[in-house]
């Protein structure tokens, strides 16, 4: 069993709620639900909340930690939003808002549209997008899909990347 789910996660000011499956978060900053998988139990206590597997099955024992780490993400979600910003080089390339899209220039003979999610808020300045939710899932999912469409080359560096990514760069040809 994870080392994680043997300690109670501390809750703080958020409230959390379990009902016929569902794992409800509610804090300052909004709410969030999620499908708790048959095999783990979750249970609220002065302590905080204390995730348990149901059987001594390999599944529920994996599923422990897994459950354990998405109720701490969920509760750190509702008290201070998730920020991931990502950055474009290339000359000739930009990126911007578009209604509930997200459209990229980026060398390809067409641009590239990517519809936003409804829990994110997406800000683009120069060439520096900032993603914000409460859910750290999609935020993450977002910024990879957005990654996926141009990622950083090793020999220029152009492309998209995560703030504070190393690119590891590449010396390319040597003139004799």
């Amino acid at each position: 069993m994870s080392r994680l789910a043997k300690k109670p996660i501390v809750v703080g000011k958020t409230t959390v709620s379990v009902a016929s499956g569902v794992l409800t978060v509610k804090g300052a900053k909004g709410t969030l639900t999620k499908r708790v998988h048959p095999t783990i139990d979750i249970t609220i206590a002065p302590e905080g909340v204390v995730v348990t597997p149901k059987d001594h099955s390999r599944l529920a024992k994996a599923l422990t930690g897994t459950y354990a780490s998405h109720v701490k993400n969920m509760v750190a979600g509702v008290e201070t939003p998730y920020v991931k910003k990502l950055i474009l080089d290339g000359v000739g390339y930009k990126m911007e808002v578009k209604g509930k899209d997200v459209v990229l220039t980026v060398g390809f003979s067409h641009t590239v549209p990517l519809t936003i999610p409804e829990d994110i808020a997406v800000k683009v300045e120069k060439n520096v997008m900032t993603l914000e939710s409460i859910n750290k899932e999609s935020v993450g999912q977002f910024a990879a899909n957005i990654r996926r469409v141009k990622p950083p080359e090793p020999y220029l560096g152009k492309g998209i990347h995560y703030e504070g990514e190393v690119i590891r760069r590449k010396q390319g040809k040597k003139a004799v």
